[in-house]
């Protein structure tokens, strides 16, 4: 051996090499994977001796962070000689093993003590996976401290090893394969299971349990109880044999062609639906026969992926449980037809007066096509529940189905050649609507309101209301009811003769009265009763221009945001406007409206008579046109309109902003107009009108009925200055009939373009209540002119319309008191918006304030023979001789406004999204359209 050799090093005290070989052997691999090098010799901590192998080493003093340096074998669990340093940290409470020293230098030496931060640092750095641990750490960590992520086991084995143990960083958080396998296997059998048992939980639905049905029971005001009205006397099953083959094809062939052979469920179509109610869209019904049956079994028809997943199990359990000509009776037998018909027994009986075995071909396919949606398809109409749902467009809504399903059936073989043309030869036309039990008189009118506000003020279906059980709380009065009913027939027997007058045929009335301050709707004349075969609710539907009954909107709005001439300052009443007839009307930049062939336009008044500047105040209460359509044109259309809205008149029902929609162009309905009116008398608090206080079901009151809560629509000085001109109007002006009252009302008549209309819209403080008063062809539902109805050549608002009004409310404010309406401040500046007046001109004195004469007599000056009006201009008839120029409802003319300013006539200007009101207006829904219904 080469002396140049280097010579072992020293054995250490305690066994040799022989000993520290067997030591190293007992102790586990250090954590990081590799062998550690072996130690010469160890020390224990700061003030211990040297580490003795057996055991036998000196007492050592205790370290201050209370951890008890090596005392030999046991107290740390290692055998002894193993030379490795027994405690991992000075901060986790270890027991170092015997021999252990805290240094771990192979050299030996004592190494510096550094305080308890160096210790955790050296602790945590132990820990780190996959890093070789220090020298000299000690064997015992992973008992002492638990272990790190990667050098020793979790303390307790878990189940999901989620996050994953041993892993850092973001590999933590990453599913291992097994993981992900389980959860998939978890879910998959968890969705069989639960559609195992959602399939065992439901059950077949039953036609019969679906053909029961309840009442629904309609409450006066006070309480007392109105009528109960179902749909079980309407509502017959019958056999697959009962019903016709044609029948049973046409549904399957408009409805779902592979209903012999599909499985009754369309993986597809319920996709479809709860991708779309996922999403927020509207919900989709089904799509295949056998589901659609199980829809119409369900009392409860809320769009909700619950509800549909329920219904998908249903069908899944028909399908695979019933025939198909269970499936298709019963589906034939739950259908809704419109009509309150329900099945096919009771829909042959409502629209043919037959049974649903003897149902031609063509029938049958009538009666398939409402199943589309009897609303749209019902050639009578149904424009109570939406207004574009005319009979003229249902008609051909209804004959193009009609058709198209006969074809399919050609089509697919199931009739022949000679069936089809027979069948398609001609429109199997219905019979007209009938009255049910009890739904007579005005009866079924206020039901009709009170359903249709209870449909779009909850979230009860019209299958759910129909199927019954419900308690309706009204808002309608009975003595107010039958008043009103009384006042129309009273006025009517007196006036018309339908069987001697021609011109007195078709008249009709619509009339409505409403609380203010409250909304409450008291009373409604719908018309002659649905045993009359009458059934479009007057009261309700839109589509009869109120003619001059609009200008106090315009007024108002005059009042609340001025003119472009005013600088946006409000102006008053007694601003003065040219009131000339064959006005020339000016835009906001002077130039002249021009009419669709780009000529000037001219407003006309009734009478050619030269009124001069006059007041808003004076025009107001001879209703003369040609002041308002320029104040409109002034204030802007727009404004006009904002005020009405707020006022109450709803959106739908508003005319294209032309000069001509100052004049009353707009079709409200009579309820609305009554409840806007309602917000002069509130002092310009708005209370949408609402028709049902409460509906229950089972004891149990469904929400959605809270009553409505006033808002500002207008500032309360423009509403008292607006009631205080319309004061004038009943005492001066063209209301004084209204006079008969004997107590303080204001109020305000309306003629139209044509005279197809005439209305009275007038109020005290209790109540508001409007009257309409038309013609209407029974056929194509268009407006007819009055002229020559009643024996006189033309109807006013002043006349018919404002008789009703006084009767009813003599009637309806019997036994209350005369509480009058606050006194009008002043309001805005007065202006001479259009210079001096021409000579000669009237002298209108008129202030809010004023005492007015209670006789016809305004005080002007009059002018020179010259220009005094023809007789026919001062003498009416049906008002007694006025002051000359007349202006007796102010009235339009032969060219231009219509009498009292409602239309338009040859002089109207251009604007294409205005409808004229001389053209053929159909009526539809008034009052609950929309949001707030």
């Amino acid at each position: 051996m080469s002396e140049h050799r280097r010579k072992p090093p020293q054995t250490p005290p305690g066994g040799g090499r022989a000993a520290a070989r067997r030591g190293a052997q007992q102790q586990p691999p250090p954590p990081g994977g590799r062998r550690e090098a072996p130690p010469s010799q160890s020390y224990g901590t700061r003030g211990a001796g040297p580490a003795q192998g057996a055991g036998g080493g000196p007492r050592q003093q205790p370290r201050r962070d209370g951890a008890v340096p090596g005392q030999g074998q046991g107290q740390g669990g290692r055998p002894p000689g193993a030379g490795q340093g027994a405690r991992q940290s000075a901060g986790h409470g270890a027991v170092p093993g015997p021999g252990a020293g805290q240094g771990g230098r192979r050299g030996g030496g004592e190494p510096p003590y550094q305080g308890r931060a160096a210790a955790r640092r050296a602790a945590q750095s132990t820990q780190k996976g996959g890093r070789r641990r220090t020298a000299g750490a000690g064997a015992g960590a992973g008992a002492g401290a638990g272990g790190g992520r990667g050098g020793g086991q979790p303390p307790k084995k878990r189940i999901v090893d989620y996050p994953r143990w041993g892993r850092d960083g973001w590999q933590r958080w990453v599913p291992s394969w097994k993981l992900v396998s389980g959860l998939c296997v978890f879910l998959f059998g968890s969705m069989v299971a639960a559609a195992g048992i959602g399939y065992a939980m439901v059950g077949i639905p039953n036609e019969n349990d679906a053909a029961k049905s309840q009442n629904n029971v309609f409450y006066w005001a006070n309480g007392d109880r109105m009528v109960a009205t179902g749909t079980g006397a309407n509502r017959q099953n019958v056999t697959l044999a009962e019903i016709p083959k044609s029948m049973q094809y046409a549904v399957i062939s408009a409805e779902n062609k592979t209903f012999e052979k599909d499985s009754g469920v369309d993986p597809m179509g319920i996709g479809r639906a709860l991708f779309n109610m996922a999403k927020g869209g509207d919900a989709q019904g089904g799509s295949t026969i056998t589901q659609q049956y199980v829809k119409n079994t369900y009392l409860s028809q809320d769009q909700t992926v619950s509800r549909k997943f329920k219904e998908l199990f249903i069908s899944i359990k028909v399908g695979t449980k019933l025939k198909k000509d269970q499936i298709l009776q019963g589906y034939l037998n739950t259908s809704y037809y419109g009509r309150g018909a329900y099945g096919i027994q009771a829909a042959a009986q409502t629209y043919y007066g037959r049974d649903a075995e003897k149902l031609t071909d063509s029938q049958c396919a009538f009666l398939a096509a409402l199943l589309k949606g009897p609303t749209y398809y019902d050639p009578a109409g149904n424009v109570s529940i939406d207004k574009i749902a005319t009979p003229e467009a249902n008609r051909k809504n209804s004959e193009d189905r009609w058709r198209w399903i006969l074809g399919e059936m050609y089509k697919d073989g199931h009739l022949t050649k000679d069936q089809y043309d027979k069948a398609v030869a001609k429109y199997p036309m219905p019979q007209g609507l009938k009255a049910t039990k009890g739904m007579t008189g005005q009866t079924s009118y206020l039901v009709d309101t009170a359903k249709n506000y209870v449909l779009s003020h909850s979230k009860i279906s019209r299958a759910e209301l129909d199927q019954g059980g419900y308690q309706i709380y009204t808002t309608f009065q009975k003595p107010k009811v039958d008043a009103l009913a009384k006042a129309v027939k009273k006025v009517e027997d007196a006036n018309l003769k339908p069987n001697k007058r021609e011109k007195d045929k078709y008249v009709q009335f619509g009339a409505a009265s409403v609380k203010p301050n409250d909304g409450a709707i008291v009373a409604i004349y719908g018309g002659a009763g649905f045993e009359n075969n009458h059934f479009t609710n007057n009261a309700n539907t839109s589509g009869v221009p109120v003619g001059s009954t609009w200008k106090p909107f315009v007024l108002a709005a005059a009042m609340e945001y001025g003119t472009y001439r005013s600088n946006g300052e409000g102006i008053s009443p007694l601003s003065k406007y040219n009131g000339n007839d064959h006005l020339k009307v000016k835009n906001n930049d002077g130039t002249d409206v021009l009419k669709k062939d780009n000529t000037p336009f001219y407003q006309e008044n009734e009478s050619n008579y030269p009124w001069g500047y006059i007041s808003l105040r004076k025009a107001m209460e001879q209703s003369i046109n040609t002041p308002f359509v320029q104040l409109g044109m002034d204030v802007g259309m727009d404004k006009v309109a904002s005020v009405a809205e707020k006022a109450g008149i709803l959106k739908e029902s508003l005319a294209g902003r032309n000069a001509s929609f100052a004049l009353g162009t707009s079709t409200p309905s009579a309820v609305r107009m009554a409840d806007a009116y309602a917000t002069f008398a509130a002092s310009g608090k708005h209370v949408e009108p609402y028709s049902v206080t409460a509906v229950k079901q089972g004891g149990v009151e469904v929400p959605g009925f809270d009553k409505p809560k006033p808002t500002e629509a207008m500032p309360s000085e423009v509403a008292d200055n607006v009631t205080d001109t319309l004061e004038n109007v009943i005492k001066n002006g063209t209301g004084q009939k209204a006079l008969a009252l004997g107590r303080t009302a204001a109020g305000k008549t309306g003629t139209t373009d044509s005279n197809k209309s005439a209305w009275f819209v007038g109020y005290t403080q209790q109540l508001s209540t409007s009257i309409a008063m038309f013609r209407e062809n029974p056929k194509t539902h268009s407006l007819l002119s009055m002229n020559g109805t009643a024996g006189v050549e033309s109807i006013h608002g002043g006349d018919i319309p404002t008789q009703v009004w006084t009767e009813y409310m003599k009637s309806a404010l019997e036994g209350t008191q005369d509480t009058g309406f606050p006194d009008a401040v002043k309001i805005g500046d007065v202006h001479d918006e259009l210079g001096a007046p021409a000579s000669p001109s009237p002298s209108v004195s008129a202030s809010p304030t004023q005492s007015e004469s209670s006789t016809p007599t305004p005080t002007f000056t009059k002018p020179t023979p010259t220009l005094t009006p023809t007789p026919t201009d001062t003498c009416k008839a049906w008002l007694g001789c006025q002051d000359p120029g007349g202006g007796n409802n102010g009235g339009g003319g032969n060219n231009g406004g219509g009498n009292n300013g409602g239309g338009t006539g040859g002089g109207q200007p251009s604007d294409s999204s205005s409808p004229s009101v001389s053209s053929s207006t159909t009526r539809g829904t008034g009052l609950f359209q929309g949001a707030n219904g």
